[in-house]
């Protein structure tokens, strides 16, 4: 069932705005510096920055780093979100943060040699990415009002699209530059193109549409919770539960790495809270306009949705690092580096969207099927789940010692990109759509911290098997480690698509996009 908030009719020969060229130019950029920097940093983690440890815990090690990195990346948002819609706007927000996004790339150029310096570089690229993340797409939709809001669509295809553009020929080229020419420069590139991008978002400063940020309202999200969770014992228990569990996670700081505890607590914290405000919601009700209530109860319905979306991310991220130490144990031509491999992902994201677009969802609808957006994310997290199937298979063959092509690969790059592109592409707008008009930057940077959450279970999986009990446990079943967890995530997509697919049923879509022109 879907609630359209009223507003002007749409005209199906209204223009795309003209400044979206700057928004879409800026960020093929960015992504290029991004994934060129990304696609490449397991690799150079293994044979150049890491080479004090032993041979057998580099690889280990580097998928710690890189997968610690991430979750940076994807945990930064929630500032960014803060800065643009308290303080800053989103353009501001998303200029300076670049700034910053700039020299973390200079300190990954500069200092290859110095894990001090280069891990430094890591920061600030997480702190500046991150902290754009949920503007860049929000500031998109901001450029659309009642009047345009079905060229939407078709804009944050193309902004999906453009991101993958960028990723192609980072993921093509990076890798070679590393082998021909060292770190500096194939960091550099990268850092160079992320210059480039915050031109192109300043030259179109004078064009944009510019949604101030909220004044300090007595009705945000956060005074209807607290208002709410403060309202009754049970909901106060709840939150008093997460605090607890957030404190053990601390307390387990040796064991498992500031990184995870600090996520698994501030996912405790999220849970439980907000369960506890979703139990006396109502309690709300006389201190705050209905209007208020209904977008705090929208907010954390959608953030059920987000949690269940975190195991898809936690098998897509891995194609850079478990998938590309796989591909270093198999055949393939000299002149080939494994990092390459991931240069299909984005290729293949170019073919299917306007595919599916085109060719794909108008053949399902007239066959009946109408592919909204919570029935192709319900698809994508399964799809994600049979290409870990397919890479474990393949797995369980190198592990008997026998030679196996690159070119397999191809397989599973192909089911996982499909994945994304049900998932990911469509959670851009998703995101948005769903987002009360103060909650927009926040929300989606609440979409990004799924990905955060999503490269946690990474973490926890890897440390996991590095206990006693849990290594002879797998050696009992007769799969080595790397093929168990491989089938282990499969499951953890297939258990997450049935459990989204089933709570999506009874979810209400509605539709906050701008009622008028600003």
């Amino acid at each position: 069932m879907s609630t359209t908030i009223a507003g002007a009719t749409p005209s199906a020969t209204t223009p795309i705005p003209r400044q979206i060229r700057y928004i879409i130019g800026n960020e093929g950029c960015e992504r290029f510096s991004f994934y060129g920097m990304r696609n490449i940093l397991t690799v150079f983690l293994v044979t150049s920055l890491l080479q004090h440890l032993p041979e057998a815990d580099r690889a280990g090690a580097a998928k710690h780093v890189f997968h610690t990195f991430v979750i940076g990346v994807y945990f930064f948002p929630l500032l960014g979100g803060w800065l643009a819609d308290r303080f800053l706007g989103k353009y501001h927000t998303i200029f300076w943060l670049s700034l910053v996004y700039c020299a973390g790339h200079l300190c990954l150029a500069l200092f290859e040699t110095s894990r001090p310096g280069f891990y430094t570089g890591l920061c600030l690229i997480a702190l500046g990415s991150g902290g754009i993340k949920p503007c860049v797409a929000a500031f998109v939709g901001d450029q659309f009002d009642q009047t345009n809001k079905h060229r939407a669509k078709l804009v944050f295809d193309a902004f999906y699209w453009i991101i993958n553009f960028g990723s192609f020929f980072a993921s093509l080229l990076m890798p070679i530059f590393l082998r021909n020419f060292g770190g500096a420069i194939a960091f550099g590139i990268p850092g160079a193109l992320m210059f480039i991008a915050t031109l192109i978002l300043w030259l179109g400063r004078k064009r944009y549409v510019f949604v101030p940020p909220a004044p300090p309202d007595p009705h945000s999200f956060l005074r209807v919770a607290r208002t709410a969770l403060v309202s009754g014992r049970p909901g106060l228990a709840l939150a008093a539960v997460g605090m607890v569990v957030a404190l053990v996670e601390f307390v387990l700081v040796p064991s498992f790495g500031f990184v995870v505890s600090f996520c698994s607590a501030l996912v405790a914290l999220i849970a439980f809270g907000g369960a506890g405000v979703w139990l006396q919601l109502e309690n709300a009700r006389g201190r705050h306009p209905d209007e208020a209530v209904e977008g705090v109860r929208t907010v954390l319905r959608v953030l059920v949705l987000f949690f269940l979306v975190t195991p898809f991310w936690s098998l897509f991220d891995q194609k850079a690092s478990t998938w590309v130490l796989q591909a270093d144990a198999m055949t393939k031509p000299s002149w080939f580096q494994s990092s390459q491999m991931q240069a299909l992902n984005p290729l293949l994201v170019m073919l299917l969207i306007p595919f599916n677009n085109l060719v794909l969802y108008p053949a399902l609808r007239r066959l009946g099927l109408e592919m909204t957006a919570l029935r192709r994310m319900t698809a994508g997290i399964a799809f994600s789940g049979l290409a870990w199937i397919v890479v474990g298979g393949m797995q369980v063959v190198l592990d008997g010692g026998h030679a196996f092509s690159i070119t397999w690969q191809v397989l599973p790059y192909a089911l996982l990109t499909l994945g994304e592109v049900l998932v990911s592409a469509t959670g851009l707008e998703f995101a948005y759509s769903q987002s009360p008009p103060a909650m927009k930057g926040a929300l989606m940077a609440f979409w990004n911290l799924s990905v955060t959450v999503g490269n946690l279970w990474v973490l926890v999986v890897n440390g996991a098997v590095k206990n006693v009990t849990v290594t002879d446990f797998i050696a009992s079943t007769g799969f080595g480690v790397t093929a168990f967890q491989m089938f282990f995530f499969a499951g953890f997509a297939f258990v997450a698509a049935l459990a989204f697919g089933l709570v999506a049923r009874r979810y209400q879509v509605v539709d906050y996009y701008r009622k008028v022109p600003v």
